[in-house]
């Protein structure tokens, strides 16, 4: 993506495994200065709470601890919350990402099957011709994950899957958390500093 970088970023957070994604995420677009806007599916609580070991019972405190975590602010949805402004057309932020995005999830927003907030923007961002980033994270992939991403793609979303790589010698998880992200940063046009570019291997 080029051009000038999203002010508003929608931030969706699925049932998928990869919550460490989306805490750099959000702690990446906070430090960019970016006025958020969270909606975190049912079973994406359940993901936060086990992979971050959060002490939290409820949403409200998962969803508190995860963006204290993220020393990030945000506007935040229900999952079930389908007037919200960001549902809406006319009201959308500048680009939206969904991070970790399950199958299911994505499936719903390739089939414009709308069924939560996260579908729903899903589905606004792509007929709105806003910057859509996907960040799937499952293994093996059948072929129908396949054709519903290749649908995805088709309609103008860009499909980031999680696969961290290796040029850059990560030393520990983080390095590979933060070349992730960094990825996501660069497709939603940010210049990222989270790792860097690759050399030709002089290094």
């Amino acid at each position: 993506m080029t051009g000038t970088p999203p002010r508003r970023v929608f931030v969706g957070i699925s049932g998928a495994s990869g919550a460490p994604y989306a805490v750099r995420l959000l702690q990446s677009l906070a430090a960019a200065g970016c006025e958020l806007q969270l909606s975190i599916s049912e079973s994406g609580v359940l993901v936060l709470r086990h992979e971050l070991e959060l002490r939290a019972e409820s949403r409200d405190e998962v969803t508190a601890a995860f963006l204290a975590l993220a020393a990030a602010t945000a506007e935040v949805y229900a999952p079930d919350d389908l007037a919200a402004p960001p549902a809406s057309g006319s009201s959308f932020p500048d680009a939206a990402v969904v991070c970790p995005c399950s199958v299911g999830t994505a499936a719903h927003i390739a089939l414009g099957t709308t069924r939560t907030l996260i579908h729903r923007v899903g589905d606004v961002a792509l007929k709105e011709r806003r910057p859509l980033v996907l960040v799937p994270r499952e293994t093996p992939l059948t072929q129908i994950h396949l054709r519903r991403l290749l649908e995805l793609a088709e309609a103008g979303a860009i499909v980031l899957p999680a696969m961290p790589g290796f040029y850059s010698r990560p030393q520990t998880l983080q390095d590979a958390v933060d070349h992730v992200v960094g990825k996501v940063l660069s497709a939603l046009g940010f210049e990222q500093t989270l790792f860097p570019p690759w050399d030709g291997g002089r290094r």
